[in-house]
């Protein structure tokens, strides 16, 4: 692998901005680096036009036209830049590094003197920038984070600094471990659309992902269009109905990511757009999360949903995050995964029917260090519910 020449970052614009927002934010960017727009190379005129046009014929002091004295010199050719890096492709990806291969590019009037790399995290703002020598492999290590989504693009340049055309995007995602036993993120869900919408709420749905271990359940994400992304709901199947989000003055996108029992997180669906409101849904449903034991170092936990709504649930999802430093390490009666403190439950195949009025149960055992206070806040598939 090639040492890495330079490197720098600068901030992409967002849709939907104010215009003076992106004006001072299009400077800032300017002064921090002078990329080419990703996908976009410099167009070089073929050819430069001869000066005034063709000669014609001059006349003499008698005025009797004669034929000029000297013919045009022929046009130069002005240089053109290398073509762009072709077949981009991450032949190692791994929670704190993604490693690329492309084809070189066809010199263009002067070798290829290297490739420079641009990337950036989904749904943020910065763009990372590295610049490498002649080679067409390297592994890319900077800002580089387990379970995080990732677009690249190669260009290539020569010795004067012309540069190529960009490769299409290429987008990755990491695991959540190297070691395992599932290493494999989930497949990306499809075609997210907005379908019925009411007073207050939006129903949204995709096709379903595939896994290796199995699709634990989809998380869906509301985005700002600039840099922030909020995590509403983990639901188990694949629509999901969505309070109309209040007023703000950003753009507000949602888009869905498949999640696996392991922690792994597919590459995020299209994204879309929903009206807005101020008009928050009532609760339908009541959880009462009860610690059964305890003792130094470990816990038995019962989690109660009740359906306090008018309509049965078909297939649930129950969320929460410990405040304290506790664990789960063996489940019954849901299927259950941990990501950091955010802990995400899934019916069993005999208990994803809840009536009105009616209410499953689940257990865990766990260890704890520091604290093993109960959690404070739950959601049934993806909407609030009241604790007690």
């Amino acid at each position: 692998m090639a040492a890495v020449s330079s490197s720098s970052l600068f901030r992409r614009l967002r849709p939907g901005l104010p215009a003076a927002v992106v004006l001072a934010v299009a400077v800032l960017g300017a002064a921090l680096t002078a990329a080419p727009p990703a996908g976009a190379g410099t167009t070089y005129p073929a050819v430069a036009p001869a000066p005034g046009g063709a000669a014609g014929p001059v006349a003499d002091p008698t005025g009797t036209a004669v034929p000029p004295t000297s013919t045009p010199s022929t046009p130069s050719t002005t240089p053109f830049p290398p073509s762009a890096p072709t077949n981009l492709t991450a032949t190692g990806v791994r929670t704190t590094s993604v490693t690329l291969t492309w084809t070189a590019a066809t010199p263009g009037c002067c070798p290829v003197a290297g490739y420079d790399i641009s990337y950036y995290q989904a749904f943020d703002d910065v763009v990372y920038g590295v610049s490498l020598g002649d080679v067409t492999t390297t592994t890319i290590t900077g800002y580089i984070q387990p379970g995080r989504q990732y677009s690249f693009r190669v260009s290539a340049r020569d010795g004067s600094g012309r540069r190529s055309p960009s490769t299409e995007a290429l987008t990755v995602v990491t695991p959540v471990t190297d070691t395992g036993p599932d290493t494999t993120p989930p497949s990306a869900p499809q075609n997210l659309t907005v379908g019925e919408v009411t007073a207050s709420t939006a129903t949204l749905s995709w096709a379903p992902s595939t896994d290796d271990a199995g699709v634990l359940g989809y998380d869906v994400y509301r985005f700002d269009g600039w840099f922030t992304s909020t995590r509403v709901a983990t639901v188990p199947g694949t629509t999901y109905t969505a309070a109309l989000p209040a007023p703000t003055p950003l753009r507000t996108l949602y888009y869905v990511r498949a999640r696996d029992a392991a922690g792994n997180v597919s590459i995020a669906s299209n994204t879309v757009t929903l009206p807005t409101t101020s008009t928050p849904p009532p609760s339908t449903c009541r959880v009462t999360y009860r610690n059964q034991s305890e003792w130094p170092g470990g816990f038995v936990a019962a989690v109660t949903v009740q359906n306090t709504g008018t309509a049965p649930v078909d297939g649930w999802i129950v969320t929460f995050s410990f405040p304290g430093d506790q664990h789960v390490t063996t489940a019954w009666n849901a299927t259950v995964g941990q990501t950091g403190a955010a802990v995400t439950a899934r019916n069993a195949d005999w208990n994803r029917l809840i009536a009105p009025d009616g209410s499953a149960t689940f257990g865990f055992q766990g260890r704890w260090s520091a604290s093993d206070a109960p959690p404070t806040g739950f959601s049934l598939n993806g909407a609030p519910c009241t604790v007690g």
